[in-house]
């Protein structure tokens, strides 16, 4: 063999163990998790692990506007934290060449990345991370995490440190566009990204936009989509039976995918609350379901007055229409009335119910506040006691839909 093909032939071997150890260490989740969060509790103590209580993980396709709706996305769940942005993260020369090459960055890397920042205390009652999983390796990180949070929360609990473990709820959000919807977006951005970078460097007035080197060539631009679609997309998918998912359609209008979101993002508390809580709040009803028969519940009360109590409810409709209904026509334009009165009528609790639901059946919304004073009436000279009697002031607020004035 000559030498020189016998030298290629050692380094080749030479190097082999290398590469084999290096794959081993980007694709195995648990060997990278595990090296990280040894690393986390070596340094910074098992008790300061304290993770958001909410993570919401957005993803999407190149283009379908994750960062320009993070804002509302942050706004509808209160959030009052900036967003985490992985790329923002990956800064260094290595893995900007791999963005601008419509890459992705490896998997040990962001792992450790993101589980430092989550840590900030800033984000601990939630955060939106965007950009994360984009790989099968980095779900199975993700799943190892929240696990980990589940640990933690269950050594924690009943103890003066409770609070900062609490239940995690993970959301999953996937913006989604076509593929042609993507690839016109991304060329578009890096159009008005040029424009404004060369009025800032003409002007010196403003900062410059980060500039990417897929928003200016066609094929990048869709190899870039079509990444997305091979790695992230599938990796996304993955996660909808474990964590709470929300497919966006994010092809339409800014204000139509607002309202997707927001339709996505209704507040349900058996999924966000600890489950223990859930169980405390058990018979309190939710107001969705009592509202459902109210309307058949309030025809069956009201006809069980004219029947059961027609003297009690005949009162209770004089008093209405004699001493309450003119207050409340004067207020028509606001459309609210407030009463006070002492009648005696209303001394009995059923005729509160009955005034009630008259004016619900009738379309307005009463509520009555009862207010006790006791009023002196004549003092005990020998003992210096005063002697008072109770008078009882029902105040009523009635309120309904007022009417509006047109002026000019």
């Amino acid at each position: 063999m000559p030498a020189a093909t016998l030298s290629n032939t050692l380094d080749s071997d030479a190097v082999q163990p290398s590469t084999k150890l290096s794959d081993l260490e980007i694709k195995d989740a648990h060997l990278i998790f595990e090296s990280v969060w040894h690393e986390l509790e070596e340094q910074i103590g098992r008790q300061e692990l304290r993770f958001p209580k909410e993570i919401i993980l957005l993803g999407g396709a190149p283009g379908a506007g994750k960062g320009t709706n993070t804002a509302f996305i942050t706004k509808a769940r209160g959030l009052t934290c900036p967003p985490i942005v992985v790329s923002a993260l990956l800064d260094s020369p290595e893995a900007q060449r791999l963005k601008n090459t419509g890459h992705m960055v490896g998997d040990r890397e962001v792992i450790g990345l993101i589980l430092r920042e989550l840590l900030r205390p800033i984000y601990r009652d939630g955060v939106v991370l965007d950009g994360f999983p984009r790989t099968l390796v980095q779900v199975e990180c993700l799943k190892l995490l929240v696990d980990k949070m589940h640990q933690l929360r269950r050594e924690f609990y009943g103890t003066p440190l409770g609070i900062y473990f609490r239940q995690p709820t993970i959301h999953i959000m996937v913006l989604f566009i076509d593929e042609k919807e993507s690839i016109a977006r991304q060329l578009k951005r890096g159009r008005e990204t040029r424009r404004h970078n060369e009025e800032v460097l003409r002007t010196g007035v403003g900062t410059l936009w980060e500039d990417r080197a897929t928003d200016h060539d066609e094929a990048l631009a869709q190899r870039r989509y079509r990444v997305f679609k091979e790695q992230t997309w599938e990796a996304l998918q993955s996660l909808q039976e474990i964590f709470h998912y929300h497919f966006i359609n994010a092809q339409g209008t800014i204000a139509e995918v607002e309202e997707n979101i927001t339709n996505e993002l209704d507040y349900q508390s058996t999924l966000e609350l600890d489950p223990q809580t859930v169980d405390r709040l058990r018979g309190v009803p939710v107001a969705s379901e009592i509202i459902v028969h109210a309307r058949q519940e309030l025809v069956k009360r009201l006809d069980g007055y004219e029947m059961e109590q027609p003297e009690l409810f005949a009162r209770v409709i004089a008093f209405i229409e004699v001493k309450m209904l003119p207050i409340v026509l004067r207020h028509a334009i606001s459309g609210n009335a407030n009463i006070n009165t002492e009648d005696p009528v209303l001394d009995d609790p059923l005729a509160l119910s009955m005034l009630i639901d008259v004016f619900s059946e009738r379309g307005y919304h009463a509520t009555v506040d009862l207010h006790k004073v006791e009023v002196p009436e004549r003092v005990d000279l020998s003992t210096g006691q005063i002697h008072c009697r109770l008078k009882k002031v029902y105040r009523i607020q009635i309120r309904f839909q007022g009417s509006v004035i047109r002026r000019g």
